[in-house]
């Protein structure tokens, strides 16, 4: 809350002002208008129009920056002090800064927002005022953003490359690893005071340096730089912007095997952007989802389903974390109650893979009459091969999961042969890779920070 006579009069008389009053002047600036306009107006519907305005540029500017909390809005009224407020917002005309809830639909004074979002909100005022006076400048700032989340602080230099770097040269001091754009090391040099030990083993300074080779100094100034690695590392080592969760490292094969068979065929196929991760299974994607829900990343399910699984399924979709449709059942592709990836292939299909993969014997040799006979309880064929296995010889291979996947990877033929079983197989899973294609794609390579 500022007075603007107050603030006049401190202009005028060269007192030195509070950082909220000269963020208050930024803003005036920002809105069109001036302290002086302020004091000698006597419309102030004209004035308060102003400032309504840069209120919602700077919020809607803001928001696009601030991922924290989007239900906030930035208003600024202007109106006469009361008599019963403190000296000096009891006389003359008075501005108010307030955030509005849009959620909770209260309205509390600016000043009572945490300490980062009002560094967040002055900082881009203010650099909206450099940048409309200064034109092209280089700024230097002092570790930004100290008081901001570390998510505020990517936030920020998300910012810094959008919106600063390609028009200004900006170098910032940090000792945050959220403000080391682990992308963009080479941008990054340290500072360190080095020291030595002389020949009677004494240390001794020999000064401060700067150092590109970002890797090679004391593990102390060090230390920022591998935390932020270290972030970046397990946000994209397990996950991408653009996320299928499946059940199983098998299941990534199968997907890899096929799409590059549908590829070379010049049909619907996975997008090179999707990175595959296991999930372990449909009890184990919604902790996954809460895990990374806050990352804003591009997320779909393909998962195996069994009917003792209905309760978990109800659960994930009663989250609302992911839309239903994100969520595709294996049960969907292969028209059947209960299903697993391995279902997309045609029975005489996945029995020569399972054939070649294990080398059976005739003996041992897998039909579809000896698979289908192994369970009659299941549809599942993966089922029936574990049935069909545990009844060989000793010295029969055991059956794995992953084998048939690794083979098929590493042996796509079985998947180009020109024959029935084959193409209903192919359009199985043409058919999840539509529906999965439905879902836009986000960029995993932004613009450099």
């Amino acid at each position: 809350m500022s007075t603007p006579p107050k603030l006049d009069a401190d202009k005028r008389n060269g007192i030195e002002m509070a950082n909220g009053d000269r963020v208050f002047l930024d803003f005036l600036e920002y809105a069109g208008t001036t302290l002086e306009e302020l004091v000698a107006t006597t419309q102030f519907e004209e004035l308060n129009a102003k400032c309504e305005a840069a209120a919602l540029r700077i919020t809607n500017q803001i928001f696009d920056y601030w991922s924290q909390n989007e239900e906030l809005k930035i208003k600024v009224v202007l109106s006469e002090g009361k008599s019963g407020d403190p000296a000096p917002f009891n006389a003359g005309p008075v501005a108010r800064a307030r955030v509005e809830n849009n959620l909770r639909g209260v309205t509390v004074p600016f000043s009572e927002r945490s300490a980062g979002f009002i560094w967040f909100f002055s900082f881009l005022v203010k650099f909206a005022q450099i940048k409309r006076t200064h034109g092209n400048v280089i700024l230097l700032l002092d570790e930004p953003g100290l008081t901001l989340h570390g998510t505020a602080q990517l936030d920020l230099l998300r910012y810094f490359s959008e919106q600063i770097a390609p028009n200004h040269q900006l170098i910032w001091t940090t000792h945050s690893p959220f403000m080391v754009p682990p992308d963009n090391l080479a941008c990054v040099r340290t500072v360190e005071d080095v020291v030595v030990r002389d020949a009677r083993d004494r240390k001794k300074s020999i000064g401060t340096k700067i150092r590109s080779d970002v890797l090679t100094t004391d593990p102390q100034t060090n230390f920022p730089i591998f935390g932020a690695m270290g972030f970046e590392v397990s946000q994209t080592l397990v996950i991408g912007k653009n996320t299928l969760l499946v059940e199983g490292p098998s299941d990534i094969l199968y997907l890899q095997a096929a799409s590059a068979v549908l590829k070379a065929a010049g049909r619907k196929h996975l997008a090179p952007q999707w990175a595959i991760c296991p999930s372990g299974g449909i009890d184990k994607i919604l902790p996954f989802v809460r895990l990374f829900y806050g990352n804003k990343l591009n997320v779909a399910v393909l998962t195996d389903f069994e009917r003792g699984q209905k309760r978990k399924l109800d659960e994930l979709y009663k989250s609302s974390l992911l839309a239903q449709e994100r969520i595709i059942l294996a049960t969907e592709i292969a028209g059947k109650e209960e299903a697993d990836i391995e279902d997309f292939f045609e029975p005489e299909v996945f029995v020569e893979l399972v054939n070649r993969t294990y080398a059976l014997s005739d003996t041992h040799r897998m039909t579809i009459e000896s698979l289908d006979a192994a369970d009659t309880t299941t549809q599942r064929l993966v089922k029936k091969a574990e049935a069909f296995f545990r009844v060989l010889p000793p010295e029969a291979p055991e059956f794995s999961h992953f084998d048939p996947s690794l083979y098929l990877l590493q042996n796509p033929d079985i998947l180009t042969a020109k024959s029935g079983p084959v193409a209903k197989t192919l359009d199985r899973f043409e058919a999840a890779f539509e529906r999965i294609a439905n879902f836009d794609l986000r960029d995993p390579n932004p613009a450099r920070r």
